[in-house]
């Protein structure tokens, strides 16, 4: 009996050698071949259509080892694009480049679009990455055929974009992220139907949320621009969103520092505001007059997705008032004199942010 179960655990073992050498044989390179093949991989594709697109390809040696390894690892967030694999890669190196979009053309380039920047920053930043002027890009902006366009292709964009008092009607639509573009020659175009494919791909899983809420997307998009500016951390934007969700119940100005910066296109950091811009109406501004009640006429930044989460499911308080101390951290208060109560601490305790 006694060798009758050693003969048994042995041949398990052994088969469970051979199911590893197996598998480990399977996750490695189809071949030493290093020429480029050129793959697509669709917006929303999941590990199965992408598993199969690769082995059509033969850059895997099976679906359904890649499968298991993306299950293993825990690997969730490949991204949508056109990438340049090699049958000599094996599955950690072709994985990693489909999370991290990196697409390995040597005529490839990235450009990253940062949480909380506004607008003039992506069109700095196309202009130093492509062949494209910043005049360029602001003409695209400019372009209502092009505009309303996009409002057709996209369910999110809608015409409250094309307001004449919106500085720029894609802000805070294009999802800050790092992309990936062919060469230095890609259109402004093609650049921003990357950044609002990537929106809409974030979008999608609050759309219910968004469809049954009493605020448009626009409404969302702009609170969710100014969480971004303001929170520092997901905690702090759902409880900042709530603050701004209050005052505008009660029918209260948002008294948001980051409004009248994006008003009078002044970066925030760069000076204090002055108090003829703090007083001066703008459709942008919730310090000034006629505010009350009232969002900005549209985003001041762009967003990312804890912001967006923030302005759908806000915290459920009662704040009305929060103030950040010089490292950043947010007081929140419900009343006036709670709040000049913190302002005074933090001012005597060394902890107020000067410029």
């Amino acid at each position: 009996m006694k060798k009758i179960i050693i003969i048994a655990i042995a041949a398990i073992l052994i088969l469970l050698g051979i199911i590893m050498g197996t598998y480990k044989i399977l996750t490695m390179p189809v071949s030493k071949q290093i020429e480029e093949k050129e793959v697509q991989i669709p917006l929303g594709s999941g590990s199965s259509q992408i598993a199969k697109i690769l082995k059509e390809n033969n850059l895997i040696k099976s679906e359904l080892v890649f499968k298991i390894y993306v299950k293993i690892n825990k690997i969730t967030n490949f991204q949508a694009g056109t990438y340049y694999l090699k049958e000599s890669m094996d599955l950690k190196e072709i994985t990693e480049m489909l999370q991290t979009g990196i697409m390995h053309d040597p005529n490839q380039i990235t450009i990253t679009y940062l949480e909380g920047k506004p607008m003039w920053y992506l069109v700095s930043t196309i202009a130093d990455k492509t062949n494209n002027t910043e005049e360029d890009v602001y003409a695209v902006l400019a372009n209502e055929e092009y505009i309303d366009s996009l409002i057709q292709k996209y369910w999110f964009l809608t015409d409250e974009i094309k307001n004449e008092d919106i500085y720029y009607p894609l802000e805070g639509y294009l999802f800050p992220d790092t992309y990936s573009i062919a060469n230095k020659d890609t259109t402004v175009e093609e650049i921003f139907e990357k950044m609002l494919d990537k929106m809409d791909e974030v979008l999608e899983e609050y759309k219910e949320e968004i469809e049954a809420s009493d605020y448009t997307i626009h409404e969302i998009l702009t609170l969710a621009s100014i969480v971004e500016t303001e929170g520092l951390n997901n905690t702090d934007r759902k409880n900042v969103a709530s603050v701004f969700y209050n005052r505008l119940n009660l029918g209260m100005s948002l008294g948001s520092d980051v409004t009248t910066y994006y008003a009078i296109k002044v970066d925030m950091g760069d000076r204090d505001l002055y108090q003829n811009e703090i007083d001066a109406y703008n459709p942008y501004n919730t310090r000034g007059p006629n505010m009350e009640g009232k969002l900005p006429v549209g985003p001041i930044a762009s967003v990312g997705k804890e912001s967006i989460e923030a302005a759908i499911e806000p915290n459920d308080t009662d704040y009305l008032f929060f103030v950040a101390d010089k490292n950043g951290k947010l007081y929140f208060t419900t009343t006036n004199e709670e709040h000049v109560q913190v302002i005074n601490e933090l001012q005597n305790s060394g902890q107020w942010y000067e410029y």
